[in-house]
């Protein structure tokens, strides 16, 4: 009888338990403590001259990255991934790389530096007599 509960004990650390996994993504941008921000539209502010898009809206820092969005409390936090369900929604109709290195005094569908120009055919007029 003795025996019984040590047999028991046994059979329970033999029993497949379930593994639960959780993996967590979360980016370093090297933001400044306090990063200069540029409002675009109410409600949305974008981290100035950042190489990468960074936006601040509702409390939180975001970034879009081609894996997804990713947010952090404060700038110098890691970025931790997010469900695209929690973004906000003006943050996700916001155009694609539009306000990557963006600066106070460009408005939006301004040229960037480095964009090209369209090019400008002229022509030739001939003089006639």
């Amino acid at each position: 009888m003795k025996k019984l509960p040590f047999a028991l004990a046994g059979l329970v650390f033999l029993m497949p338990s379930t593994a639960q996994a959780q993996v967590r993504l979360s980016i370093n941008l090297g933001l400044p403590v306090a990063p200069p921000l540029v409002q675009v539209q109410p409600g949305i502010q974008v981290v100035e001259g950042f190489g990468e898009e960074v936006f601040f809206s509702a409390g939180w820092y975001w970034c879009r990255r081609p894996d997804g969005w990713y947010r952090a409390a404060s700038p110098r936090a890691p970025f931790g991934w997010v469900d695209a369900r929690r973004v906000p929604g003006a943050l996700v109709r916001m155009p694609v790389g539009r306000y990557r290195n963006w600066h106070h005094d460009m408005r939006p569908g301004a040229m960037r530096p480095g964009d090209r120009r369209p090019e400008v055919r002229h022509e030739e007029r001939r003089h006639q007599p």
